[in-house]
């Protein structure tokens, strides 16, 4: 389930747009993160070629299992390394910067210990 940086961050991009308006379409993709429409247009019709996501006939993205999957394994590692980082003292736009980055390369062995090390973190904006 090995899969490129920018298409994790795709796909955790449309499930965190999905809980906060529901419907998603291309458009919103671009005004989150501030790409082109060609841009995400492009990656949109990778990520549907490689089943990731389906796109309706009025343009509506829907995560398939095997995206879903993706997406929640990345928003998990985003969100509890994020707040791990801010429980250490790190400023949380800092830390939000770094989980960016490290929840694509950390291994599932490392996140795993990380995880069972914090236990149950206090909830922190992020």
């Amino acid at each position: 389930m090995k899969i490129q940086e920018s298409a994790e961050n795709y796909l955790e991009t449309i499930l965190i747009l999905c809980q906060r308006i529901g419907a998603v379409r291309s458009i919103d993709i671009v005004n989150e993160l501030e790409f082109s429409k060609p841009s995400v247009s492009v990656a949109m019709k990778n990520l549907r070629e490689n089943g990731y996501i389906e796109m309706d006939t009025e343009g509506y993205i829907t995560l398939t299992d095997k995206g879903r999957a993706i997406a929640e394994t990345i928003y998990e590692r985003h969100t509890l390394i994020s707040r791990w980082l801010i429980t250490l003292g790190v400023n949380p736009k800092t830390a939000v910067e770094d989980a960016c980055r490290i929840e694509h390369v950390i291994s599932r062995e490392s996140f795993d210990a990380i995880k069972r090390h914090t236990g149950d973190l206090p909830d922190a904006s992020s």
